[in-house]
């Protein structure tokens, strides 16, 4: 994209009744950015959902002189600037109706062609959480996945370290312009991440990290995305809203199960319960659900590695029968095990929960 071409396209993002989706209306109808400005208001004027409201400070020069002057910022800080059509501009956010027109990229991020997941959580994160991202990393890293988060305090920072740990992309949404880094003691983080990967955002220098930006931030993290997982939630957080958006863009949405009495787990519990999120144990769930494949030469490599193993003596029956005979109906387990129906469903539930099996339709199972 040429120079004028992305100042035509900051130029649009700087006026302030002119949003994203009614921007990509203007730029279809027109042809390009630039051509938004060449155009007659009349003309534009035709164009459903436009009306003088919307296009009132179209023509203000001042801001075409933010558009030039923050141009000058990010061709000063090599920050590459990728317009919604171009080939290096997120493939799935391209889909989204939503999307920004322009996104600000630093770094070593290399999108094309790649499997993109994005893991969100609580700031508070518990050891729990901290075990599970640290697990879910290893366990996927085999299939060289970008993972995507949002460089906050807790499960965002917990599996982007783990993730840089392991040589994988990472790549940090942010809800700021690129001239500043929040929170500030993650500082330390910022060249390794730019080395592995690097960071996003569609603020310009001159935004904040207020909190309307974190929530806008969200549809980037959930919209880049082939699916989102949540490791750690409250009742009520922005994880929960990035999980709604994932959802509300059709992309898959994961969730880690823990324990009804642990605050920051409900959150996770609940997306499950109303079924707005797969259970996810292991990295095998996910990899099962989105129907990825191992490469042949790391077909070996331990992506089924459970994050817990402690097994009862009912559940290791069930469970080392499925191993031996493969897909079985609850029924036959229960018989064939010797178990009532009610114990045997528990059973297999508690199995599903550690990772160990998963549910199929017509009520069958099968070991992982």
């Amino acid at each position: 994209m040429t120079e004028p071409e992305i100042i035509a396209a900051l130029r649009l993002q700087a006026i302030p009744n002119i949003g994203d989706i009614t921007a990509k209306k203007l730029i279809s109808h027109c042809g390009s950015p630039m051509a938004v400005f060449k155009d007659k208001l009349h003309h534009l004027l035709k164009i459903e959902g436009i009306g003088q409201f919307t296009l009132k400070g179209l023509h203000d020069a001042m801001y075409l002189d933010e558009a030039e002057s923050e141009y000058q910022f990010l061709s000063k800080e090599n920050i590459v600037a990728s317009y919604f059509m171009d080939e290096d501009y997120p493939t799935y956010l391209k889909h989204c109706v939503d999307g920004p027109i322009l996104i600000f990229k630093k770094g070593n991020i290399n999108l094309r062609e790649r499997r993109i997941i994005s893991v969100v959580g609580t700031r508070n994160i518990t050891s729990y959480g901290t075990a599970f991202c640290e697990a879910f990393v290893e366990e996927i890293a085999p299939l060289d996945p970008i993972l995507v988060s949002g460089f906050a305090y807790g499960v965002d920072i917990a599996t982007q370290k783990a993730a840089m740990e392991r040589g994988l992309q990472t790549v940090a949404c942010l809800a700021h312009g690129l001239n500043q880094i929040y929170p500030k003691a993650h500082k330390k983080y910022v060249t390794q991440m730019e080395r592995n990967g690097g960071f996003i955002t569609e603020f310009w220098s001159s935004s904040k990290p207020d909190r309307e930006n974190f929530l806008k931030r969200n549809r980037i993290i959930a919209g880049m995305s082939e699916a989102t997982l949540v490791v750690e939630s409250a009742e009520k957080g922005g994880s929960l809203v990035t999980a709604d958006l994932a959802n509300g863009y059709n992309r898959e949405v994961f969730a880690a199960p823990g324990r009804c009495t642990d605050k920051y787990s409900r959150g996770c519990n609940d997306l499950i319960k109303r079924q707005k999120a797969h259970l996810l144990t292991s990295a095998a769930d996910l990899i099962y659900h989105l129907g990825w494949e191992l490469e042949e030469k790391k077909e070996k490599s331990p992506l089924q590695k459970q994050l817990f193993i402690d097994l009862d003596e009912t559940e290791n029956s069930v469970y080392s029968y499925l191993q031996l005979n493969g897909k079985q109906l609850l029924d036959t387990v229960a018989l064939e095990c010797k178990l009532p129906i009610f114990k045997t469903s528990s059973t297999l539930l508690n199995l599903e929960m550690k990772g160990l099996i998963r549910p199929l339709p017509g009520k069958l199972f099968e070991a992982i």
